[in-house]
């Protein structure tokens, strides 16, 4: 447990360093008007993901923070390596020592299943719900992924800033919730993960919603459902949705989406596979029938 003066003493870094920083140094725009230099304690709370209430008590050495808000703070105010060990040490706690992850690829087991599955949209995502690989279905369902930019082909980006995702899926806001609380479980895991902490700052930055729901203690998300769709082409689409763990690397998971036959949603997946592809089975010309 982290003494009064040691929180004390964290209280004054956060603010020493939030007067430091520009907001173009943190990717804020600069609209001016500021009283004082330096970013302002709800800038701060809202790229970190957490309430301008509990970044406040912070400040004033009130509370002791967990591992994963130091090193969301200790990313956000762009410290060095010594000033966050140093973080650490005043609030209390250990820090993590992970090694960075090595970029994800689709682990060839999962390729395999994902290129067998000829009648049913998948996708492979990886850590920090990362899409890593796709068939033709799931590109006729939700969008072309090959032109979205790899660096920001995320599942839950994609499902915030892109305008189509709102009217595609009947109840977007219950999806939405479902991939923060899934975004949570990855931050848990990797707390000190810089790729991660961008995009929790960028979105919370971007979508009110998406930072209230992410300060938010809700249910763990789930790995299965149903999902009701909207689609352009073929109409209301209900189907359910699954997801297989790769035991080779438990951080990838293969998430596919079915219709039971003789269903209208079946048929639909059906017609957009012929639509999309030239045949009900979903392939491309070229792939083994």
């Amino acid at each position: 447990m982290a003494s009064d003066a040691h929180l004390n003493e964290l209280g004054e870094i956060l603010k020493t360093r939030r007067a430091e920083l520009t907001p173009r140094a943190v990717g804020l725009p600069d609209t001016g008007g500021r009283r004082v230099p330096g970013l302002r304690r709800e800038e701060v709370a809202l790229l970190a993901a957490i309430s301008t209430d509990y970044y406040t008590r912070l400040e004033q050495g009130r509370i002791q923070p967990s591992a994963s808000v130091l090193a969301a703070l200790a990313h956000v105010l762009r410290l060095s390596d010594r000033q966050r060990d140093h973080l650490f040490e005043l609030g209390g706690r250990q820090r993590a020592r992970h090694r960075r992850p090595a970029a994800q690829k689709a682990h060839p087991q999962l390729r395999r299943l994902l290129d067998d599955l000829t009648s049913s949209p998948g996708m492979v995502i990886g850590r920090r719900m990362d899409i890593l690989a796709w068939n033709p279905l799931a590109v006729a369902l939700f969008t072309d992924f090959a032109k979205v930019p790899e660096g920001r082909r995320n599942c839950v980006r994609i499902l915030f800033t892109d305008p189509s995702m709102r009217t595609l899926y009947a109840d977007w806001r219950a999806v939405a919730r479902d991939c923060v609380s899934h975004l949570r479980r990855e931050a848990a895991k990797y707390p000190e993960d810089p790729q991660l902490i961008n995009l929790v700052g960028e979105l919370s930055v971007e979508d009110r919603e998406f930072g209230q729901w992410w300060g938010s203690r809700r249910a763990p998300s789930r790995r299965a459902g149903v999902k009701r769709f909207r689609h352009p082409l073929v109409g209301e689409l209900v189907l359910d949705w699954d997801t297989l763990v790769c035991a080779g690397d438990p951080d990838q998971e293969l998430v596919l989406w079915t219709a039971e036959p003789g269903t209208p949603s079946y048929d639909g997946l059906r017609a957009l596979a012929l639509r999309t592809t030239g045949r009900p089975d979903g392939l491309t010309a070229g792939q083994p029938g």
